[in-house]
C-alpha cells in the first residue's frame, strides 16, 4: 500500500488517503484527475461497447443519417474495426494508469500493454477509413482524423520505443500524451452539441448532402416534400444529386437531416478545438509534475545501469541526446537510496 510522507492536512484528507492509497497513490490530486479522465474514458467506452452490435444497435433503423455511409463497403468496414479495437484498447488502458497494478502486477501491465498497442494500430487504420465521410466527411474533418491517427500512432510507438529502452519517464510521457490525445473525442462530442445548438439558433449554416442519404434518413415522401432539389436523383435524371440542407437541431423545423447536418456542421470545429485543448492542457500537466518526472527518470538510471545499458539515465529518446539540453546526472547516492525504497 502506498503511503504519503506528509500527514493529513485534515478528517477529509484522512479519510479520502483510506481510498487511492491502497490503488497505489499517494498524491490526492493524481487520483482525483486519474478519477475524472479514467472515469471519463471507461463511461465513453463502456457506453459504446453495444455498437459493436453494428445492425442491431448502432444502424438499428434508417433514420441515422451517417448509418447511410457506415453501412456501405470501406466506410462499414473501417468503423467495425475501428470500434472492436479502441473500445477494448480504451478499457484496459484506464488499469495501465493504477499504480498498484504497474508495481505489483507487472506481467498483466505488459501483456496489457502490448494488447493496446496492437488494438491502437488497428483502430487507427479503421478511422483511416472512415474519415472521407464522417460526419459529412469535410476536409477539416478528413485532416483531424489524419493528425490525430498519426500523432497518437506517434505517442504509441515513442512510448514502447522509451520503455524497451527502460527510459520510464518518457514512457509515461508519451503515453499521457497519446491517451490525451485519444479522449479528446469524448471533449469533442460535448462541444460539437453546444455548438450545433448555436449554429441552430442562427438560421445561417446549411450542409450539402446526397439526396441519396437524405432519402436514406427521411424516407422517400419527406425528402420529396421537403427538399424537391432532389426530385432529379428520383427520376434517375442525376443519382448523385446534392441538396442544401438547414443546420437545425432543437428548434422549430428539426427534423432527422436537418439534425445530422447541425452536428456534421460543428464537428469539424469542435475536433480541432477539444484536440487543441487536450493537447495543451497535458503539456500543462507534465510541466507540472517535474519531480515525478525527475523521480522516473532516476528510477531509469537505476534500472538501465544494472541491464549494462550505454548512457545510463539516458539510453532512450532523452532530450540530452537528441537537442541541445544540458548532459542529464544522476541525483546524490543518499538520494539513489531513497528512490530504490520508494519504488519498491
Amino acid at each position: 500500500m502506498a503511503q504519503s510522507s506528509r500527514p493529513p492536512a485534515n478528517a477529509f484528507v484522512a479519510t479520502a488517503r483510506k481510498v487511492y492509497n491502497p490503488i497505489g497513490f499517494t498524491k490526492g490530486y493524481n487520483f482525483v484527475l486519474f478519477f475524472i479522465f479514467a472515469g471519463a474514458m471507461m463511461g465513453f467506452v463502456l457506453a459504446r461497447f453495444q455498437y459493436l452490435d453494428h445492425y442491431g444497435t448502432m444502424c438499428r433503423t434508417p433514420g441515422i443519417g451517417e448509418c447511410y455511409w457506415s453501412t456501405k463497403g470501406i466506410s462499414e468496414i473501417g468503423l467495425r474495426m475501428h470500434l472492436a479495437a479502441i473500445l477494448p484498447a480504451g478499457f484496459l488502458v484506464c488499469f495501465q494508469f493504477v499504480p498498484a497494478i504497474r508495481h505489483k502486477a507487472l506481467l498483466f501491465h505488459r501483456i496489457s500493454g502490448y494488447l493496446i498497442l496492437t488494438l491502437s494500430l488497428v483502430s487507427t487504420i479503421g478511422a483511416f477509413m472512415t474519415g472521407r465521410h464522417a460526419f459529412g466527411g469535410g476536409l477539416d474533418i478528413q485532416l483531424g482524423v489524419g493528425v490525430l491517427g498519426i500523432s497518437f500512432t506517434v505517442c504509441m510507438v515513442l512510448a514502447y520505443i522509451n520503455i524497451k529502452r527502460l527510459q520510464i519517464e518518457q514512457h509515461r510521457a508519451w503515453m499521457l500524451r497519446g491517451w490525451f490525445y485519444a479522449a479528446s473525442i469524448i471533449t469533442l462530442r460535448v462541444i460539437m452539441i453546444i455548438m450545433a445548438n448555436i449554429v441552430s439558433s442562427t438560421g445561417e449554416y446549411y450542409a450539402s448532402r446526397p439526396c441519396a442519404q437524405v432519402d436514406y434518413t427521411l424516407g422517400e415522401n419527406r425528402t420529396r416534400t421537403l427538399y424537391p432539389d432532389c426530385e432529379p436523383f428520383y427520376t434517375g435524371q442525376n443519382l448523385d444529386q446534392y441538396v442544401l440542407i438547414p443546420a437545425k437541431i432543437g428548434v422549430p423545423g428539426t427534423n432527422s437531416a436537418t439534425a445530422a447536418a447541425a452536428l456534421g456542421e460543428s464537428f469539424g470545429a469542435a475536433f480541432w478545438l477539444a484536440l487543441f485543448l487536450h493537447a495543451v492542457g497535458i503539456e500543462v500537466y507534465l510541466r507540472l509534475t517535474p519531480r515525478e518526472h525527475g523521480r522516473l527518470r532516476d528510477v531509469s538510471y537505476q534500472r538501465q545501469k544494472e541491464a549494462g545499458m550505454r548512457n545510463p539515465g539516458s539510453a532512450g529518446l532523452t532530450a540530452d541526446r537528441l537537442g541541445d539540453a544540458a548532459p542529464w546526472e544522476p541525483a546524490s547516492t543518499l538520494y539513489q537510496d531513497l528512490i530504490q525504497s520508494s519504488d519498491k
